[in-house]
């Protein structure tokens, strides 16, 4: 249902991000990488593509994983950078793979009795000190369907402990936007290395 969600709003969706600026974020997971340039990035749910593009015209090898077919399109005519098309909840990835992994606005959609596997499976496809980075909105613990897609809102003592029980140790988290009181900062990020 949140594929078919997306299926049904995906020209208004790239429309509507194509103009948000997550540069804190692709800096964020840049700036930990440790292995030679140009990295290998998958970008983990890369929607329409924009930061797909970004990452290329940065100069590295990006791959996106998109469950929507016409993310999947969309993502490869505007990137130029090939997307495979995989369901979060059945993943093939290859072993020890990436340099980095983009999950920005992505592993929300995953179920919590599903994230500890999924985690593992990104765990699996990084290179040895390889780096996760994951923006979510944040909450309560808590998940369901909202407006047609199905969410999970964790905070960061719940995040952290899903992070660290899949092979993960934390380089930093904050929140977005910045400059703003907490409670107007509806996001959470982090990034993560492979131990």
């Amino acid at each position: 249902m949140t594929l078919a969600h997306y299926a049904q709003r995906a020209e208004n969706f790239r429309n509507s991000t194509r103009d948000h600026d997550v540069s804190q974020n692709i800096n964020a997971l840049l700036r930990h990488i440790e292995a030679t340039l140009p990295f290998r990035i998958l970008d983990f749910g890369c929607g329409p593509g924009r930061d797909l593009a970004a990452f290329r015209t940065l100069g590295h090898t990006a791959i996106g994983l998109e469950g929507s077919p016409e993310f999947v399109a969309m993502a490869r005519a505007d990137s130029g950078c090939e997307v495979w098309q995989q369901s979060f909840l059945a993943l093939d990835l290859p072993a020890a793979h990436f340099d980095g992994i983009f999950a920005n606005a992505s592993l929300f959609h995953v179920p919590s009795v599903e994230l500890p596997r999924v985690l593992r499976e990104l765990h699996a496809t990084l290179k040895p000190r390889g780096v996760l980075f994951s923006s979510n909105p944040r909450g309560e613990n808590h998940e369901g369907w909202v407006k047609g897609r199905y969410g999970a809102w964790h905070d960061l003592a719940a995040w952290h402990s899903y992070l660290t029980s899949a092979g993960f140790e934390e380089l930093e988290h904050y929140y977005r936007p910045t400059g703003l009181p907490r409670e107007q900062q509806p996001w959470l990020a982090s990034v993560w290395r492979k131990t």
